[in-house]
């Protein structure tokens, strides 16, 4: 048996064509701003992926490097500064910040309406109260799009999480159990995980471990969505052993090529709906 793949990239190149159309049809350029501090080469490769996919999509693209001695506050005032800019459609900071800065801080500064990736205390909350938001967490709207693609009913089906992170596992395990679906997770403390994992008929994996998820740790024929992104010889490997695990699950999306291009067109998306708000 062969996993059949998830292909991210056909997914994720449909939402893209379909914001590209859109984008077009402003009277104005959206500008989109990823703030990059220091020089670690994996957060330079995705700031450049994601300026050349929103200049593809008919965007602009504000860039913002800075010293990785940058302190705080001053990274507070220059972006409170891009806040302002006209037209301004969509800010993140790239993850992670150098240790002495105080990230939450920083990405509480991004104006709310400019929030594209969720991360501010405002739309966070909004989020967990289920209020409505025309944003949404792009990771959780990427893994959402890739399950539908199955064209699977999942209402019967179990799901497990593994990870809890802020922009991944916590708020996809929120949305999933806000569908309805039954859910467990595993946390680096869960002490029954190759329990879980045999039980699951869906696994989302985001944890960020290089290929430690093999296939016998599986369920035959479930479905496993490979959210974790690692360096590993200079390229981009998930949270599955791809060779292993390929050969026990039903369906696998891979890394590259399964969350990622789906999660940068999900982003594109929410400056989309940024710049349309921002229509008089």
């Amino acid at each position: 048996m062969q996993s059949k793949l998830i292909d991210g990239k056909k997914i994720g190149a449909k939402i893209f064509n379909e914001v590209k159309s859109e984008v077009l049809k402003l009277d104005f350029k959206p500008i989109f701003c990823d703030v990059l501090v220091g020089s670690d080469p994996a957060s330079r490769q995705y700031v450049n992926m994601k300026a050349k996919r929103a200049l593809a999509a008919g965007m602009n693209f504000h860039r913002a490097n800075f010293n990785e001695g940058i302190k705080t506050e001053e990274l507070i005032r220059e972006i409170k500064k891009i806040n302002k800019i006209p037209y301004m459609c969509g800010l993140i900071v790239q993850l992670p910040l150098p240790a002495h800065i105080n990230t939450k801080k920083v990405l509480d500064a991004i104006s709310p309406k400019l929030d594209v990736d969720v991360t501010g205390r405002v739309n966070s909350e909004k989020f967990y109260q289920n209020k409505p938001s025309a944003l949404r967490y792009p990771t959780v709207a990427a893994v959402l799009k890739l399950l539908e693609s199955l064209e699977m009913d999942f209402t019967r089906k179990s799901f497990l999480v593994l990870g809890q992170g802020q922009l991944v596992g916590k708020p996809l395990t929120h949305e999933l159990l806000k569908m309805g679906y039954k859910v467990n997770v595993a946390r680096s403390t869960t002490q029954n995980i190759p329990e879980l994992l045999k039980q699951a008929d869906v696994v989302v994996s985001a944890v960020g471990k290089p290929k430690f998820l093999k296939g016998d740790m599986l369920k035959k024929g479930s479905v496993l969505i490979d959210a974790g992104t690692s360096e590993s010889f200079g390229g981009i490997v998930g949270d599955a052993d791809f060779e292993s695990v390929r050969k026990v699950a039903g369906y696998i999306s891979p890394v590259p090529g399964g969350v990622g291009p789906v999660t940068v067109s999900m982003l594109l998306k929410n400056v989309l709906l940024v710049a349309k708000s921002q229509i008089k």
